[in-house]
């Protein structure tokens, strides 16, 4: 599985192959080792065993890990809304490049020459999120990657992942994930060599 992608998001991918659902469809890209093609999470061929499982963010991503596109689902066409489908794509890609600057919706229509309300609609009917429910969880994601390296202040990695402040950063990581960043930090500490030697 690709480093920068969490084991929650994983499981989430994961979930929707199992489902074949469509909702994450142009968001992330499934390659499937025993095959050596990439999908879109709802294809409908055999569904893989987990381990045989990679996610990435994008159609580059997967062809620069030696995946070729499969010809079943097609991943590198528009899903079945077309326009909508591409539209909303390219709002997730705007939010993975820009995620740490003060994104708006403003700023994401304007980019895509589209209304603020227009786009909204698209995306919400497209990926059953909003850009701004998405652009949470983007800069959450890079934040807990963060917090493995414990050089990293959560007042530094707070203003790295796009939040106006620690206290802002703080709260939302608590409602979405259950516990504040340092909390999060020490239960998912790598453990040393020596710490495992004791433990033995």
């Amino acid at each position: 599985m690709k480093p920068t992608v969490t084991d929650e998001v994983f499981d989430r991918v994961y979930e929707t192959i199992l489902r074949r659902d469509a909702s994450l469809d142009g968001r992330y890209y499934v390659g499937i080792v025993s095959t050596g093609i990439f999908c879109r999470p709802s294809c409908r061929s055999r569904t893989p065993k987990p381990e045989n499982v990679r996610v990435y963010e994008s159609i580059e991503e997967a062809r620069q890990a030696g995946f070729r596109a499969c010809k079943r689902c097609r991943p590198e066409t528009p899903g079945k809304e077309g326009p909508d489908a591409a539209m909303a794509s390219a709002v997730t890609d705007l939010i993975r490049k820009h995620y740490a600057e003060n994104l708006t919706l403003g700023d994401l229509a304007a980019r895509l020459n589209v209304s603020p309300f227009h786009l909204q609609r698209v995306y919400k009917k497209t990926t059953g999120s909003t850009p701004a429910q998405w652009l949470l969880q983007t800069r959450l994601e890079e934040a807990k990657r963060q917090l493995a390296d414990p050089s990293r202040s959560v007042t530094d990695i707070a203003a790295a992942v796009g939040f106006r402040s620690a206290s802002h950063f703080s709260y939302a990581f608590r409602k979405a994930v259950g516990c504040p960043p340092n909390d999060y930090r020490g239960n998912n500490r790598p453990v040393s060599a020596a710490e495992e030697e004791n433990k033995a």
